[in-house]
């Protein structure tokens, strides 16, 4: 089955060039969770050009670093303009909060608003998850 979908499109936007994010010392060796609720975060499909309008939910628990969230809104306001699969959002959210701020655990949830009828939910967690 030929769906038009290439392999550009499945990478679209995972190696692109993303502001950095900044970090600042946690204060605390105890446990404690932060919850970094993004409303109204932005990014473009790849394959149609259209918006893809979505709802991040951060949630983590501080090692030695938490992240600033002005370098944080900076970073996410360049998705606006940047073809991303759904599933890449997410991970690659993920994958670069994880590196800036190496967390005792993190998730990304994201629920993007429907399109033609189908809404999606993506989340992705560190660490993985061992695999039986």
């Amino acid at each position: 089955m030929t769906t038009g979908y290439t392999d550009d499109h499945a990478a679209s936007g995972t190696k692109a060039e993303l502001p950095s994010l900044e970090t600042w010392p946690s204060q605390y060796e105890d446990d404690y969770e932060v919850t970094i609720t993004i409303p109204e975060f932005t990014s473009i499909c790849p394959k149609t050009g259209l918006p893809d309008f979505a709802t991040l939910v951060v949630a983590y628990v501080p090692d030695t670093a938490c992240v600033e969230l002005k370098s944080f809104k900076e970073y996410l306001l360049a998705y606006r303009n940047l073809g991303i699969f759904n599933e890449n959002v997410v991970n690659r959210v993920l994958a670069d909060l994880v590196a800036a701020t190496r967390p005792r655990k993190m998730s990304v949830r994201g629920v993007f608003t429907p399109r033609g009828g189908i809404q999606t939910t993506v989340e992705a967690r560190w660490p993985k998850p061992a695999r039986p």
